[in-house]
């Protein structure tokens, strides 16, 4: 007898599980039911799944050999400073952060001189080695990264002679602390942006994205734009 329940048992399940499978079959769709998505390890039902943001390049083209031979030698500038330029970024939303829990205007002063001095130990020797243009490039990057010029973040920092001091130098070796970055008017800084949006698909670099209000598809068919009316 019990061989016999076991089977009847299966053909009972084999037969509801048909069942069941024709009506899902047969049921007509709601013309507005929404079809939804579960992700997995989701206990939420989506009904759109959300994508980052693909850019589609263009193949890259240079009206002369000088043309292409000054992007690459851009290209590799900037791949070279781009992760100062990060690192600065991060110090500084971290030092703010921090500040704004501090409410002592003597242990502000405190804790700042301590970052001071700690990104110099960190980055200064490393800065030296870098060429004229790599550190202009550098100027122009922190500046995409925080939206202040290295001449405002070390007026800011230190005391505004210092900040004179240190700009005056640099003019010394043709590097302005108070460039911007402004890909919407400067050619070169189109470049710079469209470097980094490849170096960023390709993982070469770490995306972050700049704090300015610009949009890159909007400059790349601008200045195409521009390129092919010159021709």
């Amino acid at each position: 007898m019990r061989p016999v329940h076991k089977y009847g048992i299966l053909m009972v399940m084999l037969a509801l599980s048909s069942m069941l499978r024709s009506q899902i079959e047969d049921q007509p769709l709601d013309s507005i039911q929404e079809k939804l998505i579960i992700m997995e390890g989701d206990s939420l039902f989506r009904a759109s799944i959300a994508l980052d943001e693909v850019f589609l390049f263009g193949r890259l083209e240079f009206d002369s050999y000088e043309d292409k031979l000054r992007y690459y030698i851009l290209k590799r500038k900037t791949l070279k400073v781009y992760p100062y330029a990060k690192m600065a970024s991060e110090r500084l939303v971290n030092l703010t952060d921090s500040l704004e829990l501090i409410k002592s205007r003597r242990k502000q002063k405190r804790y700042t001189r301590k970052v001071q001095k700690y990104i110099e130990e960190e980055f200064s020797e490393e800065l030296k080695k870098l060429t004229r243009t790599e550190g202009q490039i550098l100027v122009k990057l922190i500046y995409r990264q925080t939206g202040h010029t290295a001449f405002d973040l070390v007026r800011e920092l230190r005391s505004g002679w210092r900040a004179f001091w240190y700009n005056t130098t640099a003019k010394m070796f043709k590097i302005s602390l108070k460039e911007e970055f402004n890909p919407e008017a400067v050619h070169e800084d189109y470049l710079i942006e469209d470097i980094l949006q490849r170096a960023f698909a390709e993982q070469t670099l770490k995306r972050q994205e700049s704090v300015l209000d610009y949009d890159y598809a909007s400059l790349t068919n601008k200045w195409n734009q521009q390129q092919k009316q010159k021709k």
